[in-house]
């Protein structure tokens, strides 16, 4: 996926190891069940090292019938293209300015790779105003017709008068997302003032107070 689609687009190289916790000096993608499970806010914003770091909820992405290889090559993307969260642009509304989000807008959209499927995910030009409707290719799938447009499955982060906030694609997306438990999401991430590395100490705590064994 990042190799043979997301890097040669958007130069963003990667190479993926699975390990059982962080891996010194490396970006992580931790995946977790939910925002409730009882370490998962002392994973805080960032790796041990203040290094990015995405969060995927496993639980809560089967409970709402969704892939959990769609949520995780969404937040993936996302990390490569911005992994400070704090990436951002003009666009055609000049009293708004944009998140450099990369799945957002298409995120309701996914493709097979090697028989799993993975998000979609907006191509730089997105971000380029200039072009002219079905100029160049918006997305991977070509299912972004011109820039900036939103998808009636997406939404789009934007900053206005001081805030983030989100504009939908469709008004059954703006639902949905109200529904949504968006804690630990990068969209939530954005709004903080300071972000915090793990805390490794309190991760342990959690995890021996709370393993099974224990409470057996």
């Amino acid at each position: 996926y990042v190799d043979k689609y997301v890097a040669p687009i958007w130069g963003t190289p990667a190479k993926l190891v699975k390990t059982t916790g962080f891996k010194k000096g490396a970006w992580a993608m931790v995946f977790l069940d939910n925002a409730d499970q009882p370490d998962a806010l002392a994973y805080h914003d960032l790796t041990p090292d203040g290094l990015p770091q995405s969060k995927v909820f496993v639980k809560t992405t089967l409970d709402n019938g969704d892939l959990v290889s769609v949520s995780a090559s969404h937040e993936l993307v996302e990390m490569l293209v911005d992994p400070a969260i704090n990436l951002m642009t003009t666009g055609p509304n000049a009293k708004l300015v944009y998140a450099y989000e990369s799945a957002d807008p298409v995120e309701a959209l996914s493709f097979d790779v090697d028989g799993i499927q993975m998000s979609d995910f907006i191509h730089p030009a997105y971000f380029e105003d200039f072009h002219k409707p079905e100029s160049v290719r918006f997305d991977h799938m070509d299912k972004v017709k011109k820039p900036f447009q939103i998808l009636s499955g997406g939404y789009q982060i934007i900053f206005k008068n001081g805030k983030w906030s989100q504009v939908f694609g469709s008004e059954a997306k703006k639902k949905s997302f109200a529904r949504e438990d968006r804690r630990g999401h990068r969209s939530e991430i954005r709004r903080k003032k300071k972000r915090l590395p793990a805390d490794l100490a309190k991760i342990k705590r959690l995890e021996l107070r709370y393993s099974p064994a224990r409470a057996a």
